[in-house]
């Protein structure tokens, strides 16, 4: 979704906080009962929400120390692997001229639906554009961190195991931005943008691509590239 924001920066509790009531706003102006069913109870039968959202994202946006600045060529990309989900949120997008960010209006210049590349079996490399985040013991890690591969691939097994499909196999860290920390709802988020390699059924990398690495992607956190 191509948008035009009505500020020229972003309070940093607006860069992801507002992320997930966008979703769940956007769902429910279209199935009331699956935007609630997905809210309070997961999707079938999983506490996992599979979902993916970005933060909005701004081309040509002027580096400013310690401010989040837009730009008039801003986007958002929204997805998920579950057909029923997916379909909701594209009659949703495709209605609207307008999307409350927290503080932000951005104004919807254009949508459209983009189709993932077609993977194949065998070695991938995937690289995220917002930070992913994994936590281990209830603190946040980074890619440099001991656990964060073992904890991001039992996060990847979690997913696939969701659709039905094969684990990935032997992940590598092959990349990673710096640490980046935002609040959400009040609480810390950290993490850091990275760059994967591993083995992986095409099926999983693609449906992979539509929802995110790690934690909290319905909070625009772990969007792939």
């Amino acid at each position: 979704m191509d948008v035009v924001p009505d500020t020229q920066t972003l309070r940093w509790e607006d860069v992801h906080g507002p992320a997930r009531a966008v979703v769940y706003g956007l769902l429910e102006s279209k199935d009331e009962a699956l935007a609630r069913s997905l809210h309070d109870e997961g999707w079938a039968g999983h506490p996992l929400k599979p979902v993916g959202v970005t933060s909005p994202m701004f081309l040509g946006a002027a580096p400013k120390k310690g401010v989040y600045t837009t730009s008039t060529d801003g986007s958002v990309w929204f997805g998920s692997p579950v057909p029923e989900i997916a379909s909701v949120l594209v009659a949703a997008l495709a209605g609207r001229e307008e999307i409350r960010w927290g503080k932000t209006r951005l104004r919807v210049r254009g949508f459209a639906l983009e189709v993932v590349p077609q993977a194949s079996d065998g070695l991938v490399e995937l690289e995220t554009v917002t930070p992913v985040v994994i936590k281990y013991r209830d603190r946040a890690l980074l890619p440099w961190d001991e656990h964060y591969v073992e904890r991001l691939e039992h996060n990847l097994a979690h997913k696939a195991d969701f659709l039905g499909l094969p684990a990935p196999r032997g992940l590598r860290v092959l990349d990673a931005g710096p640490r980046r920390r935002f609040t959400v709802s009040g609480a810390p988020r950290s993490g850091a943008r990275v760059r994967i390699a591993m083995e992986a059924d095409a099926r999983f990398v693609e449906a992979i691509r539509s929802w995110g690495l790690g934690l909290d992607t319905i909070q625009g956190f772990g969007w792939i590239r």
